[in-house]
């Protein structure tokens, strides 16, 4: 047996450590990979700028005369890349429409949203915030999308009057006030774990009013689909429930509704497939 004097056992120390620095040391930093938006609209009406996320159909062409529907995601920079993986893979099939997806997502996130997806003004829900942001502007955010963003797109793209709008938590709760505050603009809504809660229900009672007193809601042909996580908070399920009830037994027959409950889903976890539904309910090939 070969035994290494001192001063070879310290070479042979060396040279390990050596060449485990040059195995283990000069590893690739990962790639900055950046979702760059294709356009940024800046809107006279709420002072933002919103970035535009775009994916389209995969024939999409300019060399024919086809136009396509579109749907409009909430919280853009956030859940775009998820919702164009999604399609990717409905389109392998295809399992859906041809759809032109719109994310629309802003600087300064969660200042934004806050004050865009809300639609009246909550004081205390404000003061828990220190001031720092201000609610209640979801009235002057859907006029944007009508005169701003849609014309944009009109103009720019081969879309048609056949849209559709999602979004989740306060935006589940902007695309609840689009669907009640309706005048047939959108006829597909996505409405997941929308935050009904808000200023006392107000949203919510203003829907039941309307599913209740009306027999008759003059609307075009409209897909609604509602979801929710059975884990999230307790105020999630119940409002959530009660807006899907009123609704389906209001039986109007130009409304399609249907709704989910994601079991072991909290607020967050339940977002891919909630959104992974409302496409597949709203532009599901029959």
């Amino acid at each position: 047996m070969n035994i290494l004097k001192p001063t070879q056992l310290a070479i042979t120390t060396m040279l390990l450590l050596i060449c485990s620095t040059i195995a283990f040391g000069q590893k690739l930093a990962p790639k900055e990979r950046i979702l760059a938006p294709d356009h940024t609209i800046t809107s006279t009406i709420t002072g933002k700028d919103y970035q535009l996320y775009l994916s389209f159909p995969k024939n999409y062409s300019t060399k024919d005369t086809i136009t396509y529907p579109i749907l409009y995601v909430m919280d853009g920079q956030i859940n775009f890349s998820t919702i164009r993986g999604m399609r990717t893979l409905f389109d392998l099939g295809p399992l859906i429409e041809d759809v032109i997806i719109v994310g629309i997502g802003t600087s300064n996130w969660k200042v934004n949203r806050y004050q865009d997806f809300t639609p009246s003004v909550n004081t205390s829900e404000d003061e828990k915030r220190k001031g720092m942001f201000k609610s209640g502007g979801a009235a002057k955010f859907l006029e944007s999308i009508k005169t701003e963003i849609t014309p944009f797109l009109d103009k720019n793209y081969k879309t048609n009057a056949d849209r559709g709008i999602t979004g989740h938590s306060l935006g589940g709760l902007f695309t609840t006030y689009c669907l009640v505050n309706s005048d047939g603009y959108f006829t597909r809504f996505g409405i997941n774990s929308p935050s009904l809660w808000w200023d006392n229900e107000k949203v919510l009672n203003q829907a039941v009013a309307q599913f209740t007193e009306n027999k008759i809601w003059d609307l075009p042909q409209t897909k609604v689909f509602i979801s929710v996580g059975d884990q999230e908070s307790s105020s999630m399920v119940p409002t959530m429930m009660r807006f899907s009830k009123y609704l389906e037994d209001s039986n109007y027959e130009n409304i399609d509704l249907k709704w989910k409950i994601f079991d072991e889903e909290n607020h967050i976890s339940v977002f891919p497939a909630s959104l992974n539904k409302t496409i597949y309910t709203l532009y599901g090939k029959k």
